[in-house]
């Protein structure tokens, strides 16, 4: 249910990928995100078909790793998110860190948790539209929740969204 008394924060779309959910890192990976200050505004735990990756994946097709990616993201149940929050693209991109995990600095979660070039534990949107792209394949409006939270002014002051 949508409170249109809330500001309007930037939604940004994140998949906690097989490698993750088969190594039970749901909670802690998701922690991180919360503990930051972003909000959940809609989950699920799915598996990804073939249709629907190819969807998701379809500005990479033709490229070298495409057939591994769509291979690797639809291998098990995946975790679909859509976190909130002011610059939470660019926030939620700084805490998974670089895309192989070996490169991701220490604090991030692939950094912590990632070694591998393919297991790269989460995907995360990387501009405004393809978050909007990407929540509309997983989601519907429906599905997307926005609400407030009594700690929010100890989070950000209103005058920083």
């Amino acid at each position: 249910m949508k409170d249109d008394r809330l500001p309007t924060m930037e939604q940004t779309l994140i998949i906690l990928k097989p490698d993750c959910v088969q190594r039970r890192l749901i909670g802690r990976i998701l922690a991180r995100f919360e503990d930051k200050g972003l909000k959940l505004a809609a989950m699920k735990l799915m598996q990804i078909s073939r249709e629907l990756a190819e969807r998701h994946y379809a500005p990479h097709k033709g490229k070298p790793f495409y057939p591994g990616l769509i291979e690797y993201i639809t291998s098990g149940p995946v975790v679909v998110m859509v976190l909130a929050g002011p610059r939470a693209i660019d926030v939620s991109r700084k805490l998974m860190g670089k895309t192989f995990g070996y490169e991701a600095e220490p604090g991030t979660i692939r950094g912590d948790f990632g070694l591998s070039r393919t297991f790269n534990l989460v995907h995360g949107s990387d501009s405004p539209e393809s978050a909007a792209t990407e929540i509309a394949i997983y989601f519907t409006q429906d599905e997307l929740h926005s609400y407030g939270f009594a700690d929010e002014a100890s989070v950000m002051r209103a005058d920083e969204v």
